[in-house]
């Protein structure tokens, strides 16, 4: 009779109907069960109480109901024979890290096969090559799911790539942090055909590298064309092509698709956008030639009418001329981000957070972290003054609108933990609820 519910997908067995009521009273949805008994058909036919023995051994190693479920559904295979060597060695590893257990549940998909080997030699890869333990407890709390698609096979590809160019592994782990998307989908295909693109238009080393550390968001959003095709359709020379996308790298997704756009802004005479970049400078109050100007120089990305623009976004939102000049001197980089992410950053601090532009004056570097750490931080410092936690030394409540910005932001992860979040009996807590909380956003 439950064979016939289930449409037939079993033979009539005694232990089969057992089994399936032990997977069913455990939770296990009744739709999934069949896809089960077709990749692990042996756990039906286990002898009374064999399996949900096995689902409490789980239990045992500390994972929640919740992803147990997950995971037995996805890989049936975990529920035969013995435990899983490798997949315990991956929860031993992913333990050592602090990263917690549960993350795994949102991170496996049904629809995908999970070599456990494979995870596990990835983790040992990432070991092996002397990664910052910090930053890779980090990366895989922050974004847990590249540990796990296609097992592992990507980051391979991908760390390899990375490292042949000469990026340090931890520089490395730290571009994961900055631009999670790298992980996912064609990023790895579509990267490795555009530095070969580079490669192939002349060149040199350090430029693809710093290109690659600085966009690679934007090198891995689709796949190139031949340099052929597109010296051909542009009827630029490899030097100029080269030319523009150091520039502006921000160009190379327009000049190597196959199609036209208006977006494509090529230059006339060769230097141009130098040029541009050093009229700009000189309206700021720089003087032409000097060190400072060609340091500058060096930090900006982007054409000297983008700069401009976001220059001006500054003066719009309150800055005088003079003010906004003496912050870009101060942090260049200030101006390498667009002016969505400039009008997102200043539009949490002075709305959402209510601080007031001489804060951001003094502290021009606010603008250069990322949003999501930004808002971390100050979350965890308004818990903190909510919950009556004021500081030791000098008796003043934390969060209060004369926290200088840079108390907040400018240390390591590990000097604000130990100075900030243990300040309450359960900071450590909330601070990893908030941190589950931004990940999954």
């Amino acid at each position: 009779m439950m064979a016939k519910k289930l449409g037939g997908q079993f033979p009539d067995d005694h232990h089969l109907i057992e089994n399936y009521h032990v997977l069913c009273n455990y939770g296990v949805p009744r739709s999934k069960i069949g896809k089960m008994y077709k990749e692990g058909s042996e756990m039906f036919r286990y002898n009374h109480d064999v399996l949900n023995s096995k689902l409490q051994s789980y239990e045992r190693l500390g994972l929640s109901k919740p992803t147990i479920i997950k995971l037995v559904t996805c890989c049936p295979a975990l529920l035969i024979g013995e435990l899983n060597r490798d997949f315990l060695e991956v929860l031993t590893k992913l333990k050592a890290l602090g990263v917690e257990l549960d993350l795994v549940r949102g991170c496996l998909s049904d629809k995908s096969v999970y070599h456990w080997d494979r995870i596990l030699k990835m983790l040992n890869f990432l070991d092996g090559m002397g990664c910052n333990q910090k930053n890779l407890e980090t990366l895989i709390n922050q974004h847990p799911r590249f540990v796990f698609d296609d097992s592992g096979k990507k980051i391979y590809i991908l760390v390899a790539l990375l490292l042949k160019l000469g990026i340090k592994m931890d520089d490395i782990l730290l571009l994961f942090v900055q631009y999670p998307q790298i992980l996912a989908g064609n990023f790895v295909k579509n990267l490795w055909q555009s530095i070969y693109f580079l490669f192939d238009i002349g060149m040199n080393v350090e430029d693809i590298k710093m290109i690659v550390k600085t966009h690679p968001h934007v090198l891995g959003a689709s796949s190139s064309k031949s340099p052929y095709f597109v010296l051909q359709r542009s009827k630029l020379s490899e030097h100029q092509l080269c030319d523009i996308i150091k520039e502006d790298p921000n160009q190379f997704t327009y000049l190597i698709t196959s199609k036209k756009s208006s977006a494509i802004n090529l230059p006339k005479v060769e230097g141009t956008f130098l040029r541009e970049k050093t009229d700009f400078l000189l309206r700021l109050g720089f003087v032409e030639n000097s060190d400072e100007m060609a340091r500058v120089l060096k930090k900006f990305r982007g054409r000297g009418d983008q700069l401009q623009k976001r220059f001006d976004f500054l003066v719009e939102i309150g800055f005088d001329c003079h003010t906004a000049a003496e912050m870009i001197k101060a942090v260049p980089p200030v101006l390498n981000q667009s002016i969505d992410v400039l009008d997102k950053k200043s539009t949490y601090l002075l709305n959402d957070l209510g601080y007031p532009l001489e804060a951001l004056a003094a502290f021009p570097t606010f603008l250069c972290y990322n949003l999501d750490k930004i808002k971390l931080r100050f979350s965890m410092f308004q818990w903190l003054k909510e919950n009556g936690v004021s500081f030791s030394t000098k008796n003043r409540k934390l969060a209060s609108p004369t926290v200088a910005l840079s108390t907040v932001l400018a240390c390591s992860d590990a000097r604000f933990f130990k100075y900030f979040v243990n300040l309450h009996h359960r900071g450590p807590e909330e601070w990893e609820r908030l941190k589950r909380s931004f990940s999954s956003k």
